[in-house]
């Protein structure tokens, strides 16, 4: 006898976001059923994998870490064009030296440089503040004009600083990430302000502050979830795609970090997979944009999508 399949009927799908020029732009969303899921008869996107550079030389990464990138730490222009050597999707410029304690970097400064990632990489650029709100909110939209024509994605927008940033983007022509804390009402809630300004929803990624593997990740995991099924059902203030830093929330762990010990195993391989499973868990709630720090984890983490989606 033969067993019918029930399907579920969505009827909301995710809002299509795209980034970058022609003829290398990205898109993410537009997904119409749960990830990796063809028994519905919806459709749903690849991840989009992403690396990191920052605009300067990092403090406090291990060895493990630092030790993947060589001699381009010192360079974003350079450290970004490897990036896109190691097949990255897009590219992640953190302005880490705006913050007013690691260099307190003007906006015309952090343009400038910005620009200069631009111009030298034929990939989406997504640019990233120092996370301080009020600085953020003077840099990003002087970056945001230098930018002009290169249809970034910029963040990190706050309920504290997101009208600055918004103008600036939709200025510009650039979408925007919005930042909350792990809450998925905190998050709509953010969505429907930055609406409320004439942003389209279609340019939005939402960023829900996730926790790590061992630290959060299960928290993490069921409000991606929770706000997928609010989008496949309707919600569509819920219905932009997720960005997910996972590098930097995995490689500030203390199992990460630690090196080499009889209880720990070897710690090259320990900072990737705890990367890789991080974002790997994450892609299966519904999140669209992964952003790592070590190019393996990258590779890792694409070949186990590639084992999702049957390929």
């Amino acid at each position: 006898m033969g067993v019918e399949l029930v399907q579920e009927r969505w009827k909301g799908k995710l809002y299509t976001l795209t980034i970058g020029r022609e003829p290398n732009q990205v898109t993410v969303g537009g997904d119409s059923t749960l990830p990796f899921l063809d028994l519905d008869g919806g459709t749903y996107s690849r991840p989009v994998s992403a690396l990191t550079v920052l605009d300067q030389r990092p403090e406090n990464w291990p060895d493990t870490l630092a030790g993947a990138w060589g001699d381009v730490l010192d360079d974003p222009v350079k450290w970004a064009q490897r990036c896109v050597e190691l097949g990255a999707d897009a590219v992640v410029l953190r302005l880490i030296s705006a913050h007013p304690e690691r260099g307190d970097r003007s906006p015309a400064e952090c343009a400038a440089t910005a620009k200069a990632v631009a111009e030298a990489i034929d990939r989406p650029l997504i640019v990233l503040g120092c996370s301080v709100d009020e600085k953020d909110a003077a840099v990003l939209p002087v970056v945001a004009e230098a930018l002009n024509g290169y249809n970034c994605l910029i963040g990190q927008a706050t309920s504290e600083n997101y009208k600055t940033v918004v103008a600036g983007c939709l200025a510009h022509g650039h979408s925007v990430i919005a930042t909350s804390p792990l809450d998925i009402n905190l998050a709509k809630q953010l969505n429907i302000l930055m609406t409320d300004m004439n942003l389209p929803p279609e340019r939005i990624a939402m960023d829900p502050s996730i926790g790590p593997l061992g630290y959060g990740i299960e928290y993490a995991y069921s409000i991606i979830e929770r706000k997928r099924t609010g989008a496949l059902l309707g919600d569509r203030m819920l219905a932009v795609p997720v960005i997910c830093l996972v590098g930097e929330e995995a490689w500030k762990v203390k199992e990460a970090q630690t090196t080499d010990g009889p209880e720990w195993g070897a710690d090259e391989p320990r900072g990737v997979l705890w990367e890789a499973v991080t974002a790997a868990s994450l892609a299966q709630a519904g999140a669209s944009i992964f952003v790592f720090q070590h190019p393996e984890a990258l590779r890792q983490f694409s070949l186990q999508i590639d084992a999702l989606m049957g390929k």
